[in-house]
């Protein structure tokens, strides 16, 4: 149960690097997730009864605390739990070398070089893929997320899910197709969590600062095969990841032009955190970034484009 809070733990830091002060947790849920108590709690004549009442409806300021009171019984599983990932430290990231030849040529030998690679393969679960990108090697565009998630790991193709269609969706806004920009991930693989032996993983953690760095090498190579014109960090982790700084809140560094490989870097909110925020708010707040990316390549940017969201 430990390795469960610390999930949730690591779950609600990364939402406040990306900016996220409240997190609405319902009844339903915490209800949800005390019923996963009991279920893994060993039957027992006589266990020692309840010492407090069931928590109250959690409001939207306390998120944290009523995750933490849905685990308050101190039970032991009755399964045993994989350890974290990484289990063992991970070697120093490789020296990509890219052969000669066309574009398609040079990504079709990273491709072999970064999903089948001892290490990758090691962190990725039986049956799933490791990922690198996908899209137009001649993008002006280059977006760059996290890392893979259920789905992505299913398909081996980034940005497939929910946030995935999201992202494609705000791709078209700005006029252009999925096919014309790249879309990839610092991560290789999708960052493993303590999960039940021959069970699937719930839920996602952030990639730790030595995962991140092992496979850096592979979106650096990425990048200087597409020469995009223009990257854009998909949310806090990825931000920190390619800028190689902390920061407090992604409001610090969202909206504002870095560099990263010499190229412009924008940094925008992840499209999980608008499926999260719904507000025009939000939304306006990740187009304006979009708008001056769009700018930047010289896209043509309509009248009732520039009042989306207002």
């Amino acid at each position: 149960m430990r390795a469960v809070l610390q999930a949730i733990s690591e779950e609600l830091a990364r939402l406040k690097a990306e900016g996220e002060q409240v997190v609405p947790v319902s009844e339903e849920a915490l209800a949800g997730l005390r019923a996963l108590v009991k279920a893994r709690t060993p039957s027992a004549p006589e266990r020692v009864p309840e010492r407090t009442p069931a928590p109250a409806p959690a409001s939207r300021g306390e998120p944290a605390r009523a995750a933490a009171a849905a685990f308050a019984e101190p039970v032991a599983p009755t399964i045993k739990l994989a350890p974290a990932a990484p289990a063992k430290a991970l070697p120093p990231p490789p020296v990509v070398t890219l052969p000669e030849g066309d574009k398609a040529a040079r990504w079709a030998a990273l491709k072999e070089l970064a999903t089948q690679h001892p290490v990758c393969l090691e962190h990725v679960r039986p049956g799933k893929k490791a990922v690198l990108g996908v899209g137009s090697l001649d993008a002006k565009i280059f977006f760059v997320g996290e890392a893979p998630g259920a789905e992505e790991e299913v398909q081996g193709e980034p940005f497939v899910g929910p946030a995935g269609q999201l992202l494609t969706k705000m791709i078209g806004a700005m006029g252009l197709k999925r096919e014309q920009v790249y879309i990839g991930n610092i991560m290789c693989w999708r960052p493993q969590m303590p999960t039940p032996p021959g069970a699937e993983q719930v839920g996602n953690r952030p990639p730790t600062v030595e995962e991140m760095a092992f496979c850096l090498p592979f979106l650096r190579a990425s990048i200087e095969i597409v020469q995009p014109e223009i990257l854009v960090a998909l949310g806090g982790t990825a931000a920190q990841g390619l800028l190689g700084a902390q920061f407090t809140t992604l409001g610090a560094v969202r909206g504002k032009w870095h560099d990263f490989a010499g190229k412009p870097l924008m940094v925008t909110y992840h499209p999980s955190y608008l499926l999260r925020n719904a507000s025009n708010k939000s939304k306006r707040a990740v187009w304006e970034d979009l708008l001056q990316v769009m700018e930047r390549a010289g896209l043509p940017i309509s009248d009732k484009q520039r009042g989306y969201f207002k």
